[in-house]
């Protein structure tokens, strides 16, 4: 036999570069001595270095015995969101970090091509495979396997307590579970107090969830925790950090330098009388090109936000992660500081502000001849509200408005009417929804609630800031710079077929095979105008349109029938726009701000982050608008009010009341001793042995329940009399429905409807 004859072994340094720079995947044992010759009873010396190694904390071993450096992490992780850098691309965190200081920076890898890989967004996590680009500091490029599901989450509810502890019932009306608190957990939380908690690992096995109080957030009963539980609810920042107060409140006012002066040019903003921050202003004056007999020459003018906001500062990383600013009845959510928000950015009269403007020619019919942006430097000669605006329009001016009237006022009317013409040869989507306003006294306390007025002077400013969004996408195709589309998709065709379908039951006919323009809706929408059934179509074709959302792509604005659109108008409160005036900047090499290459790389990113924050904002909204109806409604509990059917489901029908717009819930065990299975097509409930039904946008008086001021939840009783029960085929009938509620007391009898005898299990299901 052959004597052994010992190798060299290898280094503690030649170790670490071979572990440190191994491109295989896992690195093992065998790994190493296959790399360095090792063999026989070398190996034994070779398993002493590797555990000296890691006892002395330069390696260590994952899972199946891999060794890697100490300083690195996994190849494999579990990684949550954890915002966008400065180029808007994902970054990530490790979600079991043991390490020192800060987690090594993950930046998500994204596949280039049209169709890109799974993205995260805010509450994400997944598995992902690491690939370390950098030393030091580490750096790593993750590229996910797999979407994992989301880690749970705090729970926001009322704290009610004990001597061993207490209980939280959650803020959520989709959460019906009680969760435990024990007495070591409270952290001084009160009776009746809002809570933010955090799930606790149990043993338990029975009973309700344990969590943790986390945070404390005041006095439920104050109107004023209204907004913060849908703030709190759906992660909205509402502080800013340090880095971005400071540089918002160190910004200063530009000089005229190389804008251009528009100071002379009585610009004027028109806002809503509670307005606090105004992004832009208007002007119009007749067209004097002798070319253009009966035209017009508006200006638009923009708070420069670029400016102040410029690419990979502290205030662009929280404006991005924030998206957009957020609107309450008793608050507003900036998207940024108030020091720009209502300050620097905002324009007040007399004050000089810096503007990114476009004047745009129009001709006689409102026809778009040109257009022309530049960066300037305005002062706004007045902050007028749409009710005085309209008002001095009606004949009715006052001292605000007088000195305006002829050299501003008329002059913009003019133009809208002109634009309007122009609007009516284009045929965007006229959809007729009201809007409602929650009005607060001082004490944050739900006043009243309005209709909000929809006048001229609304839509003026209107008209004027869609022909400047479609100006700024025009000169960013024009001169090639990558832009944010603001898109909004045609209809899909599934929802288009249960639209047809339903509108068939009301004899009215939207063609089949047809383009799909939005004419072909407003002459559906004008054969209903002032009839019982108005409300109910509208709302029916707003469920079958597509929502918008911001892409790089450009797919059209099929509601305004638009071939490109953009928002630039309101870049204090949408990240969307600051992009736009970005690439504006960039495109007409209007100074060295504008939008980079590595941004520009990044819009596909973006826009995802920015429609997923505004559908963040809109359900913030809506859920402290149900809160604060419910606040208003919960002393008129037993109250009967009329509604309109505005959803009808399986589990019941969903009615807004008159004229609050309050939305509630009928059970279905409420209607009457029936069984009422769902007509999807139709859109209603329809009792299997009455023939009686209830389908969308039916009238009906209700009985209010219950309006639980914490969730926002209304519950309603259905009123039977002889004029609230829809779709009865005989008033016998009627009658024998009426007894059968009669003698239950006015309450759905143990068993209404179940399923009758001899009645398929399948149908309704």
């Amino acid at each position: 036999m052959a004597k052994y004859e010992p190798g060299p072994l290898p280094t503690r340094e030649e170790i670490l570069d071979f572990v440190r720079n191994f491109s295989g995947g896992k690195v093992t044992k065998r790994d190493i001595a296959r790399a360095f010759a090792v063999k026989g009873p070398d190996k034994v010396f070779l398993k002493k270095l590797l555990r000296e190694l890691t006892e002395e904390g330069f390696l260590t071993k994952d899972a199946g015995h891999a060794l890697r450096p100490a300083d690195r992490l996994p190849g494999v992780q579990v990684v949550e969101f954890d915002g966008l850098d400065k180029g808007g691309e994902a970054l990530l965190k490790p979600v079991n970090y043991e390490g020192e200081g800060k987690p090594p920076l993950i930046i998500l890898s994204h596949k280039k091509g049209k169709r890109p890989g799974p993205t995260m967004g805010p509450g994400d996590r997944a598995l992902v495979r690491l690939t370390c680009i950098k030393d030091k500091p580490p750096i790593y490029r993750a590229s996910i396997l797999k979407i994992l599901k989301p880690a749970p989450k705090a729970v926001m509810g009322v704290f009610h307590g004990g001597p061993n502890g207490g209980r939280v019932h959650p803020t959520d009306k989709k959460n019906r579970d009680e969760y435990w608190v024990d007495r070591d957990d409270v952290m001084g939380a009160e009776e009746g107090e809002l809570v933010l908690a955090e799930p606790v690992k149990s043993n338990r096995q029975m009973g309700p969830k344990r969590v943790r109080i986390k945070e404390r957030l005041g006095d439920v009963s104050d109107a004023r925790s209204i907004s913060m539980i849908a703030i709190h609810s759906l992660d909205i920042p509402y502080e800013f950090p340090e880095e971005a107060i400071k540089a918002a409140e160190a910004a200063k006012a530009v000089s005229l330098g190389d804008r251009t002066d528009l100071r002379d040019i009585p610009l004027i903003t028109i806002d809503p009388s509670d307005a606090r921050d105004h992004d832009d202003a208007i002007w119009a004056e007749a067209d004097t090109n002798p070319d253009n007999e009966g035209g017009w020459h508006a200006i638009v003018a923009i708070a420069d936000v670029a400016h102040y906001v410029t690419t990979g500062s502290a205030l662009d990383r929280e404006a991005i992660k924030r998206g957009n600013s957020c609107y309450f009845p008793d608050r507003v959510v900036p998207m940024l500081p108030e020091a720009l928000s209502a300050g620097l950015c905002s324009l007040m009269p007399g004050e000089e502000r810096a503007c990114m403007a476009v004047h745009i020619w129009f001709d006689k019919d409102g026809r778009k001849l040109r257009h022309k942006f530049i960066r300037g430097l305005m002062k706004s000669a007045a902050n007028v509200s749409y009710e005085r605006a309209q008002a001095a329009l009606d004949g009715e001016p006052d001292d605000l408005t007088a000195p305006l009237l002829e050299s501003v006022l008329k002059p913009l009317h003019s133009t809208f009417k002109a634009i309007m013409k122009a609007r009516a040869k284009r045929q965007p989507l006229e959809l007729d929804m009201p809007e409602r306003k929650i009005v607060l006294d001082e004490a944050g306390h739900v006043a009243g609630i309005t209709v909000r007025d929809r006048f001229d002077a609304h839509k003026i400013v209107e008209e004027l800031m869609i022909t400047a969004n479609v100006c700024a996408a025009e000169e960013l195709e024009k001169h090639r710079v990558p832009a944010m589309y603001r898109v909004h998709e045609e209809p899909p065709m599934d929802k288009l077929e249960s639209l047809r379908d339903f509108l068939g039951t009301l004899d009215l006919n939207l063609a089949k095979g047809s383009v799909m323009m939005p004419r072909l809706f407003n002459g559906i929408l004008a054969q209903v105008k002032d009839s019982p059934h108005e409300l109910l179509v509208n709302q029916v074709v707003l469920r079958s349109q597509t929502q918008a959302y911001y892409s790089p792509d450009n797919m059209g604005h099929f509601g305004l029938a638009l071939p490109r659109y953009a928002h630039f108008t309101s870049p204090i409160r949408r990240y969307a726009d600051l992009v736009v005036h970005r690439g504006l900047i960039r495109a007409l090499k209007l100074g060295k701000d504008g939008l980079t290459d590595e941004q520009a790389d990044q819009l596909s990113a973006i826009g995802e982050q920015i429609s997923s924050t505004e559908r963040r904002a809109m359900a913030a909204e809506r859920e402290s608008t149900d809160r604060y109806l419910a606040n208003y409604l919960a002393d008129h509990v037993g109250d009967e009010f009329f509604g309109r059917v505005t959803g009808v489901t399986r589990f019941g029908l969903f009615v807004s009341l008159e004229p609050s717009g309050g939305d509630g819930l009928i059970p279905i065990s409420e209607l009457g001793m029936d069984y009422y299975s769902l007509d999807e097509a139709h859109h209603r409930l329809v009792g299997e042995r009455s023939g009686e039904e209830f389908k969308l946008g039916d009238r009906l008086k209700v009985r209010l329940t219950e309006a639980n001021r914490f969730t926002g939840g209304l519950k309603l009783d259905l009123v039977r009399d002889e004029d609230n029960v829809p779709g009865v085929t005989s008033r016998k009938q009627h009658k024998k429905l009426g007894a059968r509620h009669d003698r239950s007391g006015g309450r759905p009898a143990r068993g209404r409807n179940k399923r009758p005898a001899g009645r398929s299990k399948a149908k309704g299901q």
